[in-house]
This record gives C-alpha cells, sequence and structure tokens, in this order.
C-alpha cells in the first residue's frame, strides 16, 4: 500500500485569497490608487516639463494664450547663450564640490551624533537633545549677518570654505537619525557587541551604520538637494567664487530679461539632480519602506 502525503500549505495557500475576497480584504492597488498617483506624478512633472518647453522656445510663448505642451528647436541655442553669458562650469564645478562635501559631512556627524542620543547612556542627553531641536525654532536668516562677520575675520570671505563650513552638520540630521535609530536597533544586539569583546566605535561601525544605511541615503538625498539649491548664503560670502545658483541669477540682471533663456538655465541646473534621484532611487524607496515597517 502507498501512503498519500497531504500538502497542507498549498491547500492553505489556495484557500487564503477566497476568503480575503469573502471578507472584502483586498491589497491589490485599484484604479483609484493608480488614478491619485498618477494625478500626483503630473502635477509634479509638468512644472519640469513646461521649463523645458519654454526654455527650448523663444520668449513669445511665454505671452502666448495657450502655452505649447510641445518643446520647440532652440534649446541647445539657449544652452549656447546660457554657457556664453554666465561661468556656467565654474559654478557647476563649485555646487559639485559644496553638495557633495556638506552630504558627507552632515550625512557622517548627523549619523554618529544621532547613534549617541538614541543608544548611550551620559549625563545631560535629554538636556542636550532638547537644545538641538530648539534650534530647529530658530530662523537662518537671524545668524547670517553675525556668520558673515565671523568668516569674515577668518579671512574665508569669497571662498568655498565659507560656504561649507557653517553647514557641515544639522540639527534637522542629527535629531531625524536620532529618531530612526532609536528604535530600529535592538539594546540586545548593542548588548552582544559588547559581550563579543567590541568597543564602542567598533559596535557602532558594524551594528549602528547597517541599520541606519536607509536613513543614511534620505538624509543624503534631501542634504545634497538643499545645498544644491542654496541661494542666499553663497551669494553673500562668495559671489566672486559663484555657485551654480548665483550664477544663473545673472541671466536676470539685464533691463530686458529672456525667460526663455532663463529656464534652459534651470532646467540645466535641474538635470544633476534628476541623475542622483535615478542612481539612488531604490536606497530611497527602501529607507521609506523601513521606516514604514519600523512604525
Amino acid at each position: 500500500m502507498t501512503a498519500t502525503t497531504t500538502r497542507p500549505a498549498r491547500t492553505e495557500r489556495t484557500t487564503r485569497a477566497p476568503k480575503r475576497k469573502a471578507l472584502g480584504i483586498d491589497r491589490r492597488p485599484g484604479f483609484l490608487t493608480y488614478g491619485i498617483l498618477l494625478a500626483l506624478f503630473i502635477g509634479g512633472a509638468y512644472p519640469l516639463w513646461w521649463s523645458f518647453v519654454a526654455g527650448s522656445s523663444n520668449s513669445t510663448v511665454l505671452t502666448s494664450t495657450w502655452p505649447p505642451l510641445l518643446p520647440g528647436g532652440q534649446f541647445w541655442t539657449n544652452v549656447g547663450q546660457v554657457l556664453d553669458t554666465v561661468p556656467f562650469w565654474l559654478a557647476l564645478g563649485n555646487s559639485i564640490i559644496v553638495a557633495s562635501v556638506i552630504t558627507v559631512s552632515v550625512v557622517a556627524f548627523s549619523t554618529l551624533a544621532g547613534y549617541a542620543f538614541a543608544k548611550l547612556r551620559f549625563r545631560g542627553r535629554e538636556g542636550l537633545m532638547v537644545f538641538v531641536v530648539a534650534t530647529l525654532a530658530v530662523p537662518t536668516q537671524l545668524g547670517i549677518i553675525p556668520l558673515f562677520m565671523v568668516m569674515k575675520q577668518f579671512g574665508w570671505t569669497g571662498t568655498l570654505g565659507a560656504v561649507i563650513v557653517p553647514t557641515l552638520v544639522t540639527a534637522f540630521g542629527v535629531f531625524f537619525m536620532r529618531q530612526y535609530l532609536v528604535d530600529v536597533i535592538p539594546e540586545e544586539l548593542i548588548e552582544a557587541a559588547r559581550v563579543d569583546g567590541a568597543n564602542m566605535i567598533r559596535t557602532f561601525w558594524h551594528v549602528g551604520v547597517p541599520a541606519a544605511r536607509p536613513a543614511m541615503a534620505i538624509l543624503g538625498l534631501f542634504t545634497f538637494m538643499t545645498a544644491w539649491t542654496d541661494y542666499l548664503w553663497p551669494l553673500l560670502v562668495a559671489p566672486q567664487n559663484p555657485t551654480l545658483q548665483v550664477a544663473l541669477s545673472q541671466l536676470q540682471s539685464a533691463k530686458y530679461v529672456d525667460y526663455s533663456i532663463v529656464l534652459a538655465g534651470a532646467v540645466l541646473a535641474t538635470i544633476p539632480l534628476l541623475i542622483l534621484f535615478v542612481l539612488a532611487g531604490r536606497q530611497l524607496v527602501s529607507g521609506i519602506m523601513a521606516g514604514a515597517v519600523k512604525g
């Protein structure tokens, strides 16, 4: 006689879907979800697309009753005028240096400080964290004048160092990493690393950093974007050594402003950010999903 075998796992899987439908539980996205996502995508992408359309045409499209939806054939001509009017390549290199250094510094220091506030026990920890959060309520504009005076006393005005140093670490980055690490790393894992003989730095490197990578990716993306689009502080402290946003503002300094050329320059300044988001999109999505699971 041959013994018959049963497959309860397969039977459970086959009967699970009808039970969910009977209970009205269906986690698959419907047409409404896709419709909302499509509307959000169109609403977010249309300004950039229209900037490209206007930047590839002449200035008459801005005064037309119905703006065109398809690009013209003058984009590279307008780009050439941008390159001839402003020191674009110098400003692009300065922006890459400034944004990259600030991003690496903010992510590194914020992860260190966030790990310390989340997992280390020391006197005054709660008070220091409250002080860090309180600094977020102070407007940035209030510190521009004293900060400029400090940079002038150091002799740094006109250099990229004056643009980079004041933003090497941010209170938001410390708070963001602390809130992420406070629950994502179990205390038992840290104790196990210490029992194995790992010191504080090694525990942070082998336990804290792998757990913090999704949040580090998100913080790095938003820090790079903030540093890339910063305009006021680079304009004040280093106008003769401009970043990309400061250089493109020169397109509007003439009496007659050709906004098709201005928008062509804006599109050029947006391309590096788009490339960054495409390359780091996987880390961004994994960070969002990790935060959703943690919460």
